[in-house]
This record gives C-alpha cells, sequence and structure tokens, in this order.
C-alpha cells in the first residue's frame, strides 16, 4: 500500500492542530484555573440558593430574590464571625497570660520529678536568645504580618468575584440553561436538562438538610451550654453546629475540640468533660434519629462513598471540593441509575452469600448437567 502524499500532510496538519488545542487548554487550565475553579464554586453556591431563591421569586423579580438571599446568607456569617472573633481574640489572650505560670509550673514539674534546679532563666540562655536573634524574629514577625494583609486583601478580592458570579448565575440561572440547551441537539437537550435539574435537587437538598441539622446542633447544644456555664456559649454553639455539619467527614472531631479547649482552660475544668460528654450522646442520637429521616430524601449516598468522595475531592480541588463532594456524588449516582439499564438478577446473585452444599446424590436420585440446569425453560 503507498502512503499517498496528500493523505500525509492533512494527518500531519490534523496531528499539529491537535498538539496546538492542547497546549492552549493547558495554557487556560495553568493560568486560569483560579477563575474556572471560582466559576465553579459560585455555580454550586447558586445552586443552592436556588430553594429559597425560587420561593421568594414568586413574590419579587428573580433578581431581587438573589439579593435578598445572599445578603441574608452574609449577614448570619457576619455575625457568626464577630461573636466567635471575639471569643477567639479572649481565648489567645487569656492563654499568652496563663503563659509564665504554665512556664513556670512546667520548670517546677521537671525539677520535682528528675532532682534538678533549672530556672526561667536557664531555660532562656538554653535556647540562646540573644538580642540579634529576637529582632531577627520581630522582623520576620513583621513580614508574617505584612504577608497576611495581602493575604486578606486577595481574599477579600476572591470573595468579592465569588459573589458577583453567584449573584449573576442565580439571578440568570433559568435563562442560562435555556441558552445552554438550545446549542445542544434533542437528545443532547433531554440529558442536559436531567443532569441539571438532578445537580440542582441534589445540592439544594444537601444544603437545606445541613441548615436544618445545623440548627437542630446549635440550638440544643447553645441550651446544654448554658446550664454548664460555658464561656463564650453563642459562639461556641453556632460553631459546633455549623462546623459539624458543613465540613465533611472529620468535622464533628473539629467542632467538639473548641468547646472542649475552652471549657478545660475555664475556672471550672468539668465543663469542658461535660461537654466532651454532650457531643458523644448528641452525636449518637443524630445518627439514630435526625439525620437518616432529615437527610434521607436529600441525598441517597452510601457512607463509604461519601467518605471516598470527600477525600477525593480534598485532594484534588481542596477545602471546596470536598465540601461540594458529597452533593456530587449523588447527582452522578442519581444520573447514572436515571440512564443505566438494570437487568433482573439470576437466583444465584439474590443470595446473600453462597448456597449451603446439599449432601450427594443417592443411587435413586438424578443430577441435571450444569448446561441444562442454566438453560432456560423450553
Amino acid at each position: 500500500m503507498v502512503l499517498d502524499p496528500q493523505n500525509a500532510w492533512r494527518v500531519g496538519w490534523t496531528l499539529v492542530a491537535v498538539g496546538a488545542l492542547a497546549a492552549f487548554a493547558l495554557f487556560v487550565v495553568r493560568d486560569g484555573g483560579s477563575v474556572i475553579y471560582t466559576l465553579v464554586l459560585a455555580w454550586f453556591a447558586s445552586l443552592a440558593l436556588e430553594p429559597a431563591v425560587r420561593r421568594l421569586s414568586g413574590r419579587m423579580p428573580r433578581p431581587a430574590a438573589t439579593a435578598l438571599t445572599m445578603a441574608g446568607v452574609v449577614a448570619f456569617l457576619t455575625v457568626f464571625m464577630a461573636a466567635f472573633g471575639r471569643l477567639f481574640v479572649d481565648q489567645v489572650a487569656a492563654m499568652v497570660r496563663m503563659l509564665p505560670a504554665l512556664v513556670d509550673d512546667t520548670i517546677a514539674w521537671v525539677n520535682a520529678r528528675f532532682g534538678t534546679d533549672y530556672s526561667v532563666a536557664d531555660a532562656v540562655a538554653a535556647l540562646h536568645l540573644t538580642p540579634d536573634r529576637v529582632a531577627g524574629y520581630a522582623n520576620n514577625v513583621l513580614g508574617g504580618v505584612l504577608g497576611l494583609f495581602g493575604s486578606v486583601a486577595g481574599v477579600a478580592f476572591s470573595g468579592f468575584t465569588f459573589g458577583m458570579f453567584t449573584f449573576y448565575l442565580s439571578a440568570d440561572g433559568p435563562r442560562l440553561r435555556r441558552w445552554v440547551a438550545q446549542r445542544l441537539p434533542a437528545r443532547q437537550q433531554e440529558l442536559f436538562v436531567t443532569a441539571w435539574d438532578l445537580t440542582t435537587v441534589k445540592t439544594g437538598g444537601y444544603v437545606a438538610a445541613r441548615v436544618v441539622l445545623a440548627t437542630i446542633n446549635a440550638a440544643t447544644t447553645g441550651i446544654v451550654f448554658v446550664i454548664i456555664g460555658m464561656p463564650g456559649w453563642l459562639a461556641l454553639a453556632l460553631w459546633t453546629g455549623l462546623v459539624a455539619q458543613f465540613v465533611p467527614t472529620i468535622g464533628t472531631y473539629i467542632a467538639i475540640a473548641l468547646p472542649v479547649l475552652v471549657g478545660l482552660l475555664s475556672p471550672n475544668p468539668w465543663v469542658g468533660v461535660i461537654a466532651l460528654v454532650w457531643a458523644v450522646v448528641y452525636q449518637q442520637v443524630e445518627n439514630l434519629t435526625l439525620e437518616p429521616r432529615i437527610s434521607a430524601r436529600a441525598v441517597n449516598v452510601h457512607p463509604a462513598v461519601a467518605f471516598g468522595s470527600v477525600l477525593l475531592g480534598g485532594a484534588l480541588f481542596g477545602a471546596g471540593g470536598a465540601l461540594l463532594a458529597v452533593p456530587v456524588a449523588a447527582m452522578l449516582l442519581a444520573l447514572f441509575e436515571l440512564r443505566g439499564t438494570t437487568y433482573a438478577l439470576v437466583p444465584a446473585a439474590e443470595g446473600a452469600g453462597p448456597a449451603p452444599s446439599a449432601p450427594g446424590p443417592g443411587p435413586a436420585d438424578h443430577q441435571a448437567p450444569p448446561e441444562a440446569a442454566l438453560s432456560p425453560p423450553a
């Protein structure tokens, strides 16, 4: 077979075009990946706002409903951060005030335990804290503070971009859905609309279920914290409810760690112990009664699948990927079940395990060959 030179040139130019497109896509993802990531997160945030926006849009224009919903979310987060920020500053100040006494107690314990005669001056000398080294540490701290201000400015700009994208995607969501669907053939339109609606239902349902569970958790925890005299009970109750429900997998442990620490550092350390006992009891009650009833209609994902999807989403896309992993997994599973083909199970596949072995055939028994046993009846 002789290779036609014209076909060789055509194949060569095709390969060059594919390589150029791949290089351009890599360039876009590498330099514009943060914008694409923010846009995807904003789209899922707009889907999470959809239940509230849809209800309000029956009484007002959709942009106004979106703005009102986002304003409510921002107001709540502002109040929460103000309350928790004050608590955080107070606790850090208390720990700093306790630091000299903690150092003295530690040195006294070491001297009593090992028969030594150390002092604070000896510890400072062992660390070689010369004036020049202290000045160097101060410069490093100053540079870190300046870098922190730059990071805060970057976070503020990213938050503004995220909020703007979220507003436009939510306010113009139906129009965007129609615009994309008009660019697809009829069969692909049906698949696109199904995927869009499933994503909206799963994401909105997941957020709604988390909000309900967080409200119950925060309210009951706040009552318990007031009874036991927990310092900063309101901020810690809000922290426990939100983190336990919205931080996947490890949120429960992070949520209760802070109240326990605050309670142990308070004048009554037993407050931290009671907070730990309450967290364990409430988690068991929630797992057995509340969460199955509230989350059953929102997301129907096996715990192992949810855990694996959180790990994968966090490894690929960071905290945002971990937060959205469960609704995305639920949407993909629902879409697969909707579009996938199912078949009737054979009797051997319906059992939970291998069937018990029957006794061997007797002289009068007759055992059909495997081919006859598996062939369908005539």
